[in-house]
């Protein structure tokens, strides 16, 4: 068994619901995680569209969500989240804004990646990191990951 991560509004490998895009409410789905590995002192949520701008010929990875420091013990995100965990920090998504930005698809149906890391340590105040600067200061400190793929295609 590994670490998971899932969410109650769909199924592994299913359609987002439009309240979490850019057509709905545009607010965070509920997350929860498990099996989170002893030893873990925090962890990281990515969330990202290797799809972008079409699936048909992919250019980009496009962020829509970056967190970090959340403590291992917080075993779940709510729906619409607007209150952090303590010691959670945000980095930046593509927008170049903190928090949720939900699925937006330009055409076709994309793929949505919901990526949980287990760190060996917390990670210093990186400021308001990309996704890249925060890879960076996640390098060698990995212990444990999971995914949950959903998809959504504007109609």
């Amino acid at each position: 068994m590994g670490m998971k991560i899932l969410s109650d509004a769909f199924v592994p490998g299913g359609a987002i619901p439009k309240r979490y895009t850019c057509q709905g409410q545009d607010v965070s789905p509920p997350l929860a995680w498990s099996d989170i590995p002893a030893g873990a002192q925090s962890l990281v949520l990515i969330v990202d569209d290797p799809d972008a701008p079409d699936p048909a010929a992919p250019r980009m990875t496009w962020v829509h969500w970056l967190l970090y420091n959340l403590p291992p013990v917080s075993a779940s995100l709510p729906e619409a989240v607007t209150a952090l965990p303590v010691g959670t920090l945000d980095g930046l998504n593509d927008w170049q804004r903190t928090g949720y930005g939900g699925p937006c698809p330009p055409i076709g149906r994309h793929r949505y990646f919901f990526k949980l890391y287990a760190l060996d340590v917390v990670l210093p105040d990186l400021g308001k990191p990309d996704k890249k600067r925060l890879e960076q200061a996640m390098r060698g400190h990995v212990v444990a990951e999971a995914q949950l793929v959903g998809t959504y295609q504007k109609g």
